[in-house]
Protein backbone atom coordinates (compact mmCIF):
# COMPACT_ATOMS: atom_id res chain seq x y z
CA UNK A 1 0.00 0.00 0.00
CA UNK A 2 1.67 3.58 -1.10
CA UNK A 3 1.63 6.01 1.57
CA UNK A 4 -1.48 8.94 1.44
CA UNK A 5 1.55 11.67 -0.08
CA UNK A 6 2.48 9.06 -3.00
CA UNK A 7 -1.60 7.80 -3.40
CA UNK A 8 -2.36 10.96 -3.97
CA UNK A 9 0.48 11.89 -6.89
CA UNK A 10 -0.43 8.55 -8.49
CA UNK A 11 -4.04 9.24 -9.33
CA UNK A 12 -5.25 11.10 -12.44
CA UNK A 13 -7.25 13.59 -12.08
CA UNK A 14 -10.64 13.13 -14.00
CA UNK A 15 -12.73 16.29 -13.57
CA UNK A 16 -15.26 17.67 -10.73
CA UNK A 17 -18.55 16.78 -10.01
CA UNK A 18 -21.04 19.17 -7.64
CA UNK A 19 -23.67 17.57 -5.68
CA UNK A 20 -26.39 20.32 -5.52
CA UNK A 21 -28.35 21.04 -2.46
CA UNK A 22 -31.54 18.83 -4.95
CA UNK A 23 -29.96 15.66 -4.34
CA UNK A 24 -29.85 15.86 -0.79
CA UNK A 25 -30.20 12.20 1.52
CA UNK A 26 -29.62 13.16 5.34
CA UNK A 27 -29.96 16.48 6.11
CA UNK A 28 -27.29 18.31 4.45
CA UNK A 29 -25.51 15.54 2.64
CA UNK A 30 -25.77 14.11 -0.78
CA UNK A 31 -27.99 10.88 -1.51
CA UNK A 32 -25.84 7.51 -1.16
CA UNK A 33 -27.53 6.07 -4.56
CA UNK A 34 -27.02 9.50 -5.77
CA UNK A 35 -23.53 10.40 -5.35
CA UNK A 36 -22.99 6.37 -6.14
CA UNK A 37 -23.88 6.87 -9.45
CA UNK A 38 -22.15 10.50 -10.29
CA UNK A 39 -18.83 8.30 -9.52
CA UNK A 40 -20.06 5.15 -11.29
CA UNK A 41 -20.63 7.17 -14.46
CA UNK A 42 -16.78 7.73 -14.77
CA UNK A 43 -15.98 3.82 -15.02
CA UNK A 44 -16.32 1.87 -18.36
CA UNK A 45 -17.29 -1.55 -15.94
CA UNK A 46 -19.77 -2.22 -13.50
CA UNK A 47 -18.54 -0.81 -10.06
CA UNK A 48 -18.77 -0.98 -6.38
CA UNK A 49 -18.88 2.34 -4.74
CA UNK A 50 -17.72 2.46 -0.79
CA UNK A 51 -18.86 5.50 0.58
CA UNK A 52 -16.46 6.76 3.29
CA UNK A 53 -18.20 10.32 4.77
CA UNK A 54 -21.10 12.70 4.50
CA UNK A 55 -21.29 13.81 0.53
CA UNK A 56 -21.06 17.85 1.16
CA UNK A 57 -23.33 19.45 -1.06
CA UNK A 58 -22.74 22.23 -3.73
CA UNK A 59 -19.06 22.52 -3.78
CA UNK A 60 -17.14 21.09 -6.30
CA UNK A 61 -15.82 17.75 -5.73
CA UNK A 62 -12.33 16.03 -7.42
CA UNK A 63 -12.83 12.57 -9.30
CA UNK A 64 -9.62 11.05 -10.05
CA UNK A 65 -8.67 7.26 -11.10
CA UNK A 66 -5.92 5.58 -9.65
CA UNK A 67 -3.95 2.77 -12.64
CA UNK A 68 -5.42 -0.23 -10.84
CA UNK A 69 -8.84 1.21 -12.16
CA UNK A 70 -10.35 2.24 -8.65
CA UNK A 71 -11.78 5.55 -8.71
CA UNK A 72 -11.96 8.28 -5.98
CA UNK A 73 -14.05 10.93 -5.10
CA UNK A 74 -12.64 13.72 -2.64
CA UNK A 75 -12.92 16.95 -1.23
CA UNK A 76 -9.41 18.50 -1.12
CA UNK A 77 -7.61 15.64 1.00
CA UNK A 78 -10.42 13.71 2.07
CA UNK A 79 -11.48 10.78 0.60
CA UNK A 80 -15.50 10.49 0.17
CA UNK A 81 -15.91 7.72 -1.90
CA UNK A 82 -14.36 5.23 -3.72
CA UNK A 83 -15.42 2.70 -6.44
CA UNK A 84 -13.55 -0.24 -7.69
CA UNK A 85 -14.59 -2.99 -10.52
CA UNK A 86 -17.25 -5.27 -9.26
CA UNK A 87 -19.71 -7.52 -11.08
CA UNK A 88 -23.10 -7.27 -10.12
CA UNK A 89 -25.12 -11.23 -10.74
CA UNK A 90 -28.39 -10.72 -8.57
CA UNK A 91 -31.34 -12.36 -9.66
CA UNK A 92 -34.43 -9.82 -9.35
CA UNK A 93 -38.27 -10.97 -8.98
CA UNK A 94 -40.69 -11.13 -11.79
CA UNK A 95 -41.98 -7.57 -12.71
CA UNK A 96 -44.55 -6.61 -10.84
CA UNK A 97 -47.59 -4.33 -12.27
CA UNK A 98 -48.06 -1.25 -11.52
CA UNK A 99 -51.91 -1.46 -10.04
CA UNK A 100 -49.97 -3.94 -7.73
CA UNK A 101 -47.20 -1.36 -7.28
CA UNK A 102 -50.07 1.23 -6.47
CA UNK A 103 -51.56 -0.30 -3.72
CA UNK A 104 -48.28 -1.09 -1.69
CA UNK A 105 -47.44 2.39 -1.88
CA UNK A 106 -50.36 3.28 0.00
CA UNK A 107 -49.52 1.75 2.85
CA UNK A 108 -45.81 3.19 3.10
CA UNK A 109 -44.94 3.53 6.14
CA UNK A 110 -42.77 7.08 5.45
CA UNK A 111 -46.31 8.68 5.09
CA UNK A 112 -46.30 8.52 8.76
CA UNK A 113 -42.65 9.30 10.02
CA UNK A 114 -39.92 10.03 8.49
CA UNK A 115 -36.64 10.34 9.34
CA UNK A 116 -35.20 12.18 6.14
CA UNK A 117 -38.12 14.05 4.99
CA UNK A 118 -35.80 16.30 2.95
CA UNK A 119 -34.84 13.08 0.91
CA UNK A 120 -34.64 13.62 -3.03
CA UNK A 121 -35.44 9.92 -3.44
CA UNK A 122 -38.31 9.28 -0.91
CA UNK A 123 -38.81 12.63 1.03
CA UNK A 124 -41.97 13.98 2.14
CA UNK A 125 -41.17 17.53 2.36
CA UNK A 126 -40.16 16.95 -1.41
CA UNK A 127 -42.25 18.58 -4.51
CA UNK A 128 -38.74 18.65 -6.75
CA UNK A 129 -37.73 14.82 -5.69
CA UNK A 130 -38.69 11.48 -7.18
CA UNK A 131 -41.32 10.73 -5.05
CA UNK A 132 -40.83 7.11 -4.13
CA UNK A 133 -42.93 5.82 -1.64
CA UNK A 134 -42.44 1.76 -1.16
CA UNK A 135 -44.84 -0.04 0.51
CA UNK A 136 -44.88 -3.37 1.67
CA UNK A 137 -46.35 -6.80 0.00
CA UNK A 138 -46.32 -10.32 -1.37
CA UNK A 139 -44.91 -10.95 -4.63
CA UNK A 140 -43.14 -13.97 -6.74
CA UNK A 141 -42.63 -15.78 -3.12
CA UNK A 142 -40.93 -13.16 -1.30
CA UNK A 143 -41.50 -10.39 1.08
CA UNK A 144 -40.61 -6.94 -0.95
CA UNK A 145 -41.63 -3.44 -0.87
CA UNK A 146 -42.81 -1.52 -4.44
CA UNK A 147 -43.71 1.73 -5.62
CA UNK A 148 -44.41 2.97 -9.12
CA UNK A 149 -42.38 5.87 -10.28
CA UNK A 150 -42.58 8.06 -13.68
CA UNK A 151 -39.39 9.98 -14.23
CA UNK A 152 -40.12 13.82 -15.39
CA UNK A 153 -38.68 15.75 -17.93
CA UNK A 154 -36.12 17.04 -14.94
CA UNK A 155 -34.51 13.80 -15.45
CA UNK A 156 -33.48 13.94 -18.71
CA UNK A 157 -30.26 13.58 -20.27
CA UNK A 158 -29.50 12.30 -23.99
CA UNK A 159 -32.55 11.66 -26.39
CA UNK A 160 -35.21 11.68 -23.68
CA UNK A 161 -33.53 8.97 -21.73
CA UNK A 162 -33.03 9.38 -17.72
CA UNK A 163 -29.84 9.81 -16.70
CA UNK A 164 -28.12 7.10 -15.35
CA UNK A 165 -27.52 8.66 -11.83
CA UNK A 166 -30.76 9.02 -11.67
CA UNK A 167 -31.53 5.11 -11.77
CA UNK A 168 -28.90 4.98 -9.43
CA UNK A 169 -30.70 7.40 -6.99
CA UNK A 170 -34.49 5.35 -8.00
CA UNK A 171 -32.94 1.88 -6.62
CA UNK A 172 -31.73 3.48 -3.43
CA UNK A 173 -34.17 3.82 -0.74
CA UNK A 174 -36.34 1.39 -1.64
CA UNK A 175 -33.92 -1.10 -0.16
CA UNK A 176 -33.82 0.95 3.19
CA UNK A 177 -37.57 0.30 3.65
CA UNK A 178 -37.42 -3.54 2.82
CA UNK A 179 -34.99 -4.03 5.43
CA UNK A 180 -35.38 -1.39 8.29
CA UNK A 181 -38.71 -2.33 10.14
CA UNK A 182 -39.04 1.07 11.76
CA UNK A 183 -37.93 5.08 11.09
CA UNK A 184 -34.49 4.50 12.93
CA UNK A 185 -31.21 5.80 10.48
CA UNK A 186 -29.87 3.76 8.34
CA UNK A 187 -26.94 5.24 5.68
CA UNK A 188 -25.71 3.70 2.31
CA UNK A 189 -21.92 2.18 3.72
CA UNK A 190 -21.32 1.06 -0.17
CA UNK A 191 -23.40 0.32 -3.63
CA UNK A 192 -23.25 -1.48 -6.66
CA UNK A 193 -25.92 -1.33 -9.57
CA UNK A 194 -26.19 -2.58 -12.88
CA UNK A 195 -27.92 -0.52 -15.63
CA UNK A 196 -28.44 -2.95 -18.57
CA UNK A 197 -31.65 -0.79 -20.68
CA UNK A 198 -32.51 2.67 -21.01
CA UNK A 199 -35.64 4.56 -19.48
CA UNK A 200 -37.28 7.18 -21.53
CA UNK A 201 -38.93 10.30 -19.20
CA UNK A 202 -42.30 9.64 -19.01
CA UNK A 203 -42.26 5.98 -18.84
CA UNK A 204 -44.35 4.45 -16.04
CA UNK A 205 -41.85 1.88 -14.12
CA UNK A 206 -42.14 -0.11 -10.98
CA UNK A 207 -39.44 -0.19 -8.42
CA UNK A 208 -38.42 -3.45 -5.74
CA UNK A 209 -36.63 -4.07 -2.98
CA UNK A 210 -36.17 -6.60 -0.94
CA UNK A 211 -33.65 -7.59 2.05
CA UNK A 212 -31.05 -9.88 1.85
CA UNK A 213 -30.57 -10.64 5.15
CA UNK A 214 -27.58 -9.11 7.87
CA UNK A 215 -27.12 -9.03 11.38
CA UNK A 216 -26.17 -6.64 14.20
CA UNK A 217 -26.42 -3.03 12.57
CA UNK A 218 -25.38 -4.50 8.89
CA UNK A 219 -28.09 -5.13 5.80
CA UNK A 220 -27.76 -6.25 2.54
CA UNK A 221 -30.70 -4.86 0.32
CA UNK A 222 -31.23 -5.27 -3.28
CA UNK A 223 -33.57 -3.31 -5.63
CA UNK A 224 -34.83 -3.86 -9.09
CA UNK A 225 -36.42 -1.27 -11.52
CA UNK A 226 -38.82 -2.11 -14.21
CA UNK A 227 -40.00 -0.76 -17.22
CA UNK A 228 -43.77 -0.04 -18.57
CA UNK A 229 -43.09 -3.30 -20.69
CA UNK A 230 -41.72 -5.04 -17.70
CA UNK A 231 -37.90 -5.54 -18.37
CA UNK A 232 -35.37 -5.12 -15.58
CA UNK A 233 -34.29 -1.72 -16.56
CA UNK A 234 -31.61 -2.21 -13.61
CA UNK A 235 -30.23 -3.52 -10.39
CA UNK A 236 -28.48 -3.10 -7.21
CA UNK A 237 -26.93 -3.96 -4.05
CA UNK A 238 -26.12 -1.82 -1.07
CA UNK A 239 -24.93 -2.28 2.26
CA UNK A 240 -26.42 -0.43 4.92
CA UNK A 241 -25.11 0.48 7.99
CA UNK A 242 -26.93 1.88 11.55
CA UNK A 243 -24.80 4.03 13.05
CA UNK A 244 -24.52 3.35 16.74
CA UNK A 245 -27.41 4.76 19.10
CA UNK A 246 -29.65 5.49 16.16
CA UNK A 247 -32.42 3.30 17.31
CA UNK A 248 -33.05 0.04 19.54
CA UNK A 249 -31.87 -2.87 18.93
CA UNK A 250 -33.64 -5.42 16.45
Amino acid sequence: MLPVSQREASLMNLGTVNVAARYCGPANAGNGGYVAGLLGAFATEPVEVRLRAPIPLGVPLAVAAGADGALELRNGEQLLAAATPAALELEVPAPLAEPLAREAAAGWRGAREHVAPGCFVCGTARRDGLGLRPGPLRHDGRDVVATPWCPDATLAGTRGRVRPEYLWAALDCPGYYAIVPDSRTMLVGSFSCRVDDVLAVGERCVVLGWSLGGKGRSFRAATALYGEDGRCVARAVALWIEPRGAGPAR
